[in-house]
């Protein structure tokens, strides 16, 4: 056995680990083979299985304590894999499986296999890449190799680019193509960042690598490397020019499923190279510098809804800043105040996820209604169609970070640890962002809440409002996080280790 092999001894139900990447993966080989309507049937059917497996490493997790591990084959690293999951991991997993079956449930409208039978490309596309989404999110979520999670980057990129052009239009195919340059420039960098590690160390195992890294010039051009290609495939400003076009002409389940969950899979990987693969790297001016992009993400993607002319842009403008939000955690980092910046950073991807999913999805609603999406024509719409809009204003609520919302929740722990670091500016940066989220969700209730009812083409369906409203409530919910949550959110970090045990 090597040295260190001894660390990686699978941890009790630590092979149900396996499950979340091979069930959505086998979802995707079967709606090959049997195509047609049963695509649809298999997603739906593997969804809430999804869910259970979930719940049940969540609840593994919670009663030991520590992380889940489980080597595959028998074969620990270096040698072979592990898969590993502690409670971002199994947090994240969680809220996959959930806003996967909603968008699901959603898109059963526009991409059901006609009842006469006639099979349609779209439909047995749209189900098999959504399921393949599932399988590459949980490998990114689980996976413990830097190289098997460059795997799962691209197969990520590969199932969600073509979700932006199913209907074959120009301008989602310029938007489509556009996504693809950036995310294979970005996984490019990324890759190259991996083999100068693999060079120096002989190893892609984070637990070992960890151990191993020295503050060194090929460890700093790596963890550049690296860095610079996950930005780009999470769009933080100013390498965000992909995303507008590409949620914004996407389907309204597709655009959910991307802004609410495809962009957290690469910040995901920016928390795990800098929390838990680079401890030895001083993160003070890395740091400073994600906050800094993160900053400007937040005024800039924020001003830039402010001039959109369509919903579905606006909404898309105010991904980019959401996300800035995301990366004010990493100045935060150490010191007394780190637990409180990491659950915040953490709270504020999954308020988000669940307030951009039910925004989205309320979008597509109020565009197949209306007949567009144009804001200047949505006067008098909320009278209308008001459980569509109720889920876009709770789902504009927590983007705005007002309580009760699990926006304000996260964007409280920011503030507040970066009070209690002395980092004031971030805590305005957050106060003006907030102010403008308020400043573009205001150009879209205002005159919809206003004027004359309009003639719909076609009322939504209520059991899609239903999903788009659930979901909003979701975000809203989080406000009320027991403080067992954010304990939980703990297990596993490198920081809160020796408090756990």
């Amino acid at each position: 056995m090597t040295e260190g092999a001894s660390a990686f001894a699978a941890t009790a139900g630590g092979s149900l680990l396996a499950l979340p990447i091979l069930v959505p993966a086998a979802g995707v080989l079967l709606s090959f083979l049997l195509g047609g309507r049963q695509a649809e049937r298999i997603a739906l059917a593997l969804m809430p299985v999804q869910f259970g497996f979930a719940v049940a490493i969540a609840s593994l997790i919670w009663r030991s304590g520590q992380p889940l591990v489980y080597v595959l084959g028998g074969y620990a690293p270096p040698l072979g894999i592990a898969l590993r999951a502690d409670g971002f991991s199994a947090v994240m997993l969680v809220t996959t499986s959930l806003i996967m079956p909603a968008a699901g449930l959603y898109a059963r409208t526009n991409f059901a296999t006609p009842n006469d039978g006639t099979e349609r490309r779209a439909p047995l596309v749209f189900w098999t890449l959504l399921q393949a989404i599932q399988a590459a999110l949980s490998l990114i979520f689980l996976g413990g190799d830097l190289f098997n999670l460059y795997v799962a980057l691209e197969l990520l990129t590969f199932a969600a680019a073509p979700l932006v052009c199913l209907d074959g239009r120009p301008e989602t195919l310029a938007a489509a193509l556009r996504y693809l340059m950036f995310a294979l420039f970005g996984a490019l960098f990324y890759l190259l960042g991996v083999a100068l590690l693999y060079g120096a160390y002989g190893t892609l195992d984070i637990v070992l690598l960890s151990r191993q890294i020295r503050a060194e010039p090929a460890v700093w051009l790596a963890a550049g490397l690296m860095t610079a290609g996950l930005l780009a495939k999470t769009a933080l400003f100013p390498l965000h020019l992909w995303l507008p076009p590409a949620h914004a002409n996407a389907p309204a389940a597709a655009s959910a499923v991307l802004s609410g969950l495809v962009v957290k899979g690469s910040f995901f990987l920016i928390v795990r190279l800098w929390f838990n693969v680079l401890p030895a790297l001083s993160n003070a001016v890395p740091g400073a510098i994600l906050a800094a992009l993160g900053s400007a993400a937040i005024l800039a993607g924020s001003a830039l809804a402010l001039r959109q002319e369509r919903l579905k842009l606006l909404i898309a403008y105010s991904t980019v800043a959401q996300i800035g939000y995301l990366f004010l955690m990493f100045p935060l980092a150490s010191g007394p105040w780190s637990a409180e910046a990491f659950s915040g950073g953490v709270m504020q991807a999954l308020s988000h996820a669940f307030a951009k999913a039910a925004m989205f999805l309320s979008a597509g609603l109020i565009a197949e209604s209306l007949g567009h999406d144009r804001i200047a024509g949505l006067g008098g719409a909320g009278r209308a169609m008001p459980v569509t809009f109720l889920a876009l204003g709770l789902g504009g609520l927590s983007l705005m970070g007002l309580p009760p919302s699990g926006g304000f929740a996260a964007k409280w722990l920011l503030m507040k640890a970066s009070i209690e670091a002395g980092q004031w500016v971030w805590a305005v940066v957050m106060l003006a962002g907030g102010l403008l989220a308020g400043g573009y969700l205001y150009r879209v209730l205002a005159p919809a809440l206003s004027g004359n009812r309009p003639q719909l083409k076609s009322p939504p369906r209520r059991s899609r409002e239903n999903v788009a409203l659930a979901l909003a409530l979701a975000a809203v919910l989080l406000a009320f996080a027991p403080p067992t949550f954010f304990a939980f959110l703990q297990i596993g970090r490198p920081a809160a280790g020796a408090a756990l045990r």
